[in-house]
């Protein structure tokens, strides 16, 4: 070590004061995802109900299916010390793979149904407006809850985060399904990109079901040091990581 040359202890993760701000900032982004949800599955059932629209139906449960999983982190960060919070990580992994599962399975069969005929579904104007709303809120609440996930080295967090971005997705679908057999005719179109959909959600199911590991963002102050010594994509597993970001990048 040279004469002169100061050290610094790194610290990987936010700071108490830090921690506990993105605590409550997650557990406000699991209560407004909770509360759309809800609202999103009353209409879109309803809506599809009324038009015949499987696809409607099965976007209101599959807002269902993200409530469980909101509310299994939502019981993860109701903890108010640290240590439970990580304990009960586990769990609220393996409810939100399940909930992943879930929402592929009814979406594969509701394909299914859709593709050997079951049934036309009639123009439904609640359902464009709801799929275009959800489209423009999800994926806000999706990047906002990832940031915070990542930062605290939430693995859970940030795989409900994906729930809710797969809801963009399904939103996208849904709208431009309605679209194309309310302009066109085209029935096909929503169940063969749903699959697709499915397809990812199983993916994701797997990730959260392994509960792989989250590294945590560098606390403040020691970005610079932290880039040679924070764990890099490379030591991530599940992607949640990605490139480390220091505050002054962010």
């Amino acid at each position: 070590m040279n004469p002169g040359v100061s050290t610094a202890t790194i610290t990987l993760g936010p700071s108490p004061r830090r921690r506990a701000l993105l605590t409550r900032r997650v557990r406000w982004l699991v209560g407004a995802t909770i509360t759309y949800n809800v609202i999103e599955a009353i209409v879109a059932i309803t809506a599809g109900t009324l038009a015949s629209s499987g696809a409607l139906v099965a976007f209101g449960l599959d807002s269902i299916i993200e409530v469980a999983s909101a509310a299994a982190v939502a019981w993860q960060f109701s903890a108010r010390d640290p240590e439970t919070v990580e304990r009960r990580e586990h769990t609220a992994l393996r409810i939100i793979a399940v909930s992943f599962f879930a929402l592929a399975a009814y979406v594969t069969a509701d394909s299914a149904r859709a593709l050997l005929g079951g049934g036309e579904a009639e123009h439904s104007t609640p359902g464009l407006v709801l799929a275009a709303l959800s489209l423009a809120i999800m994926p806000v609440l999706s990047h906002a809850q990832r940031r915070a996930g990542r930062e605290l080295g939430s693995a859970s967090a940030v795989a409900d985060s994906k729930q809710t971005l797969l809801c963009t997705y399904l939103s996208a679908v849904l709208l431009v399904g309605l679209a194309l057999n309310s302009l066109l005719g085209w029935a096909w179109a929503d169940p063969i990109a749903a699959l697709v959909i499915a397809a990812i959600a199983v993916k994701e199911g797997r990730e959260a079901w392994r509960g792989d590991a989250c590294c945590a963002v560098p606390a403040a102050g020691t970005a610079a040091s932290a880039r040679t010594t924070a764990p890099g994509p490379s030591d991530c597993t599940d992607g949640c990581c990605g490139h480390q970001t220091g505050p002054e990048e962010r």
